[in-house]
């Protein structure tokens, strides 16, 4: 079809054009970033469940993780590794009214089988990845591309290219969390701020204490979704 030739070319141009990718340079070495993923394998990333990664909704195609919506099931996959403080960056690509997302402070995890087959969620705080056309990011100013998802809306609002990469980073430190879409700040909140406690304690659901460590975790959520150049610095 047209658009999946397009979006193909736009993978094979931005591998062409830009930087190698899922590489890191000498100074982001010494810097202190690792790669989570190295554009060959899936080492490192699990299915949120801790079950083994989930390839019936998940592949590698040219150098990107991306999410296939199938029937039989959408899982989300996570990190082997846990993160408290950390900087994460990473580029990612949607079609058309796609809808995806990255979380982090994760709080539980459910599982459930509907009509569309076996589901497993990652439950915990979500940088918004959407077309801004998507009925969903639409809603709701607080579910647009690099918001902190039915919390915090972008401010600026940046709006993301559509079947191209973008580039994203995100920042937990000292109990401030900061979300960076294409190069501009977008949000940034304390996790202690009486909206964020309040969306991580709807999350956990068992009035338990709220966790500070977790995997990252990407988001199947039916859409296909190319992720690559994802690194980590923790200090």
């Amino acid at each position: 079809m047209i658009w999946r030739a397009a979006l193909l070319c736009a993978v094979c141009m931005g591998i062409v054009c830009g930087a190698e990718p899922n590489q890191l340079t000498a100074p982001e070495r010494a810097a202190g970033w690792r790669l989570l993923f190295d554009g060959k394998t899936t080492g490192g990333w699990l299915e949120i469940t801790g079950k083994p990664f989930p390839a019936n909704c998940w592949t590698i195609e040219n150098g990107c993780l991306k999410a296939i919506p199938r029937k039989g099931g959408f899982q989300d996959i996570r990190t082997v590794d846990t993160f408290r403080e950390f900087e994460l960056e990473f580029d990612w690509m949607l079609q058309a009214d796609g809808n995806s997302g990255v979380k982090y402070l994760v709080q539980k995890v459910d599982e459930w089988v509907n009509k569309d087959g076996r589901q497993a969620r990652a439950r915990g705080l979500e940088y918004q990845l959407a077309d801004n056309r998507n009925a969903d990011a639409a809603s709701d100013a607080s579910r647009l591309a690099g918001s902190l998802y039915s919390v915090i809306a972008p401010a600026p609002v940046v709006a993301p290219k559509i079947g191209e990469f973008n580039h994203s980073r995100l920042v937990v430190r000292g109990g401030v969390v900061e979300h960076w879409l294409n190069g501009t700040r977008v949000v940034r909140c304390r996790i202690a701020a009486p909206e964020v406690q309040k969306h991580l304690r709807e999350l956990r659901k068992d009035g338990g204490e709220i966790l500070l460590e977790s995997p990252l975790s990407l988001q199947n959520h039916s859409s296909e979704t190319w992720f690559r150049n994802i690194k980590v610095r923790v200090k």
